[in-house]
């Protein structure tokens, strides 16, 4: 499939705000990711047309006026519906910078990040003002202080109504979403301190007692992807934040444990949905 044209989307960054980014789609039809997941918090606005939204095991069907909400690391696929247009934003935010701001608000788990037990919404006042959000952003007429109090003042008010809604996670052991199994978030702090390594499935089967073919099993009922598919995922996150800071792909490809450059591209393109070079250079700020 060929990757989508830039023209139809871009990413909104500034290095000054470097905790945030926006990708914005005008024509998602051919926009087809695989399962992944990111290390950031995310949420979207579908504003046209309809997709598919995989999370915890459950499939949507999304259209205007839904949201989106992921958790960091929660394994999830989206896709556009066949023949149907699919317009939407993502907003991507650091998670310690939303920790931060959760516990300003007393809405932190006990110091840790509080999840989010919500992954879809049709609430008209979230969907609205995470369009005017992304708006302010990408708005190159307003200074930072504006589109940091528009983003402190959004997320403020989330906390704030979701905490009464009781939908935030609290305490649970949420590694991944939905993730309970505590051997299973050890593996998948593993792979993810390891990424760029040479990791064995024996080195994983190791690590908490189990046998190869149950430890693939146990990890994809809890991941929603096995453990190669969730290290190639973590490397591809990896080499996202590098390519933000300006590093050359090539150099990127290497020190994220790709064999060379044309396998970083593929994948990151079945991934991100973009090609590195167009992930690179598509940015307004």
């Amino acid at each position: 499939m060929a990757a989508p044209d830039t023209r139809n989307q871009h990413f909104w960054r500034d290095d000054a705000m470097p905790f945030v980014e926006l990708r914005r789609v005008a024509d998602g039809h051919a926009v087809c990711y695989e399962r992944h997941s990111h290390d950031t918090f995310s949420i979207g606005t579908v504003k046209g047309g309809y997709s598919t939204y995989w999370n915890r095991g459950k499939t949507h069907e999304t259209q205007a006026g839904s949201v989106v909400i992921l958790n960091p690391e929660d394994v999830h696929g989206c896709n556009p519906v066949k023949g149907a247009d699919w317009v939407y934003d993502m907003l991507f935010v650091d998670p310690d910078w939303l920790l931060d701001l959760q516990i300003e608000l007393d809405a932190d788990a006990a110091g840790k990040f509080a999840m989010f037990s919500d992954t879809l919404s049709h609430d008209p006042h979230l969907y609205d003002g995470l369009i005017d959000l992304a708006d302010m952003l990408a708005n190159p007429d307003v200074n930072i202080l504006g589109k940091e109090t528009a983003l402190v003042s959004f997320f403020g008010d989330l906390h704030v109504q979701l905490d009464r809604r009781g939908v935030l996670g609290g305490c649970e052991l949420q590694a991944a979403g939905a993730v309970h199994d505590r051997k299973m978030a050890r593996v998948g702090e593993y792979i993810r301190a390891h990424y760029a390594e040479n990791i064995s499935l024996d080195d994983l089967a190791a690590l908490v007692g189990y046998s190869r073919s149950y430890l693939v099993r146990a990890f994809k009922r809890s991941f929603g992807m096995t453990p190669y598919a969730y290290l190639i995922n973590c490397r591809v996150q990896r080499a996202r934040h590098a390519l933000r800071r300006g590093e050359k792909i090539v150099d990127v490809a290497l020190e994220t444990g790709f064999a060379d450059q044309a396998h970083f591209q593929r994948i990151f393109k079945r991934l991100m949905a973009a090609t590195p070079r167009q992930y690179a250079r598509a940015q307004v700020a």
